[in-house]
């Protein structure tokens, strides 16, 4: 952006407390980058507590740009109960004195419908594909690994001009999951799966379902979000996968011993963009996530 970030301090108490202090910010359109991964409490509070130094120091617009969102898929309740997390975050940011939230391909697009402020999902989806394009055979297949990720797909297939599968799971634990049925052609086919990574058990499952579907031994995992959280990393190695795409969404100390190739792309040049048309007030629409 032919600028340079704003001078900030983090005072940590021996108790583990966080004072932040913000640089020089009045009258300013004031946007706070801050991804909330693990630990995902503490880099919440220090967004939290951020934002309010930046209100009480007299920013004029506030913005939160956090590239993954935690909490984002604590969006509903699943039984009696359980808190809606995403909706206690999205009011926290707002008290702590944010305008609006710029996130990253969140979980779910019912994000904005907990946020009582206005939100932009950009999707990094196109800086991946990119990257899959000239390195992707053109008899690949692009793998929706669960129900719930059908549209990511079709976006990536449409970028990559490839056709789509389906792996329908069950989820057994929250680590655990059992994939259910295979539905598209995957015979022959090298297979990109996309997914979001965390503890990576659906990732785990599809792979064995494609392989007995009679895909071809070249996989490839695609993710915005590359969490790689509990036992993902062992999962990870033991799985018959070619190469692992990512972003830097999320901190690169998760990937320190990643038993695979790895690419990393950087989200950068798309915040950048954002951020610079949110302060035009010029409109975000093709830089946003598909519903």
């Amino acid at each position: 952006m032919g600028t340079a970030p704003v001078a900030c301090q983090v005072e940590r108490f021996p108790d583990g407390e966080l004072r932040p202090v913000a640089g020089l910010v009045r009258g300013g359109d004031v946007y706070v980058l801050q991804p909330t991964g693990p630990a995902v409490n503490e880099h919440l509070i220090e967004l939290l507590l951020l934002l309010d130094a930046c209100r009480r120091s007299g920013a004029d617009r506030l913005t939160a740009v956090v590239p993954y969102f935690g909490y984002a898929r604590q969006d509903r309740r699943t039984q009696a109960g359980q808190a809606v997390g995403a909706r206690v975050v999205a009011d926290a940011l707002t008290a702590a004195g944010a305008d609006r939230l710029v996130v990253v391909d969140p979980h779910t697009a019912a994000l904005e419908a907990v946020c009582s402020i206005p939100v932009e999902m950009l999707t990094a989806v196109p800086l991946i594909a990119a990257a899959l394009v000239g390195s992707t055979p053109g008899t690949a297949v692009v793998v929706s690994p669960d129900l719930g990720a059908v549209k990511l797909a079709e976006h990536y297939a449409g970028l990559l001009r490839r056709p789509t599968a389906v792996v329908r799971k069950t989820r057994t634990s929250g680590t655990s999951v059992q994939a259910d049925e295979l539905v598209g052609d995957v015979a022959g086919r090298p297979a990109v799966i996309v997914d979001m990574i965390s503890t990576d058990g659906t990732v785990e499952a599809a792979i064995p379902a494609l392989l007995d579907g009679g895909a071809a031994p070249d996989i490839t995992v695609a993710a915005t979000h590359g969490l790689f959280t509990g036992s993902a990393q062992e999962r990870l190695g033991r799985l018959p996968i070619r190469r692992l795409l990512v972003t830097d969404t999320l901190t690169a100390h998760q990937t320190q011993n990643l038993p695979l190739p790895l690419q990393v792309r950087s989200v950068a040049p798309l915040l950048a963009d954002a951020i610079g048309r949110l302060h035009d007030n010029r409109p975000l629409d093709a830089l946003l996530m598909h519903a």
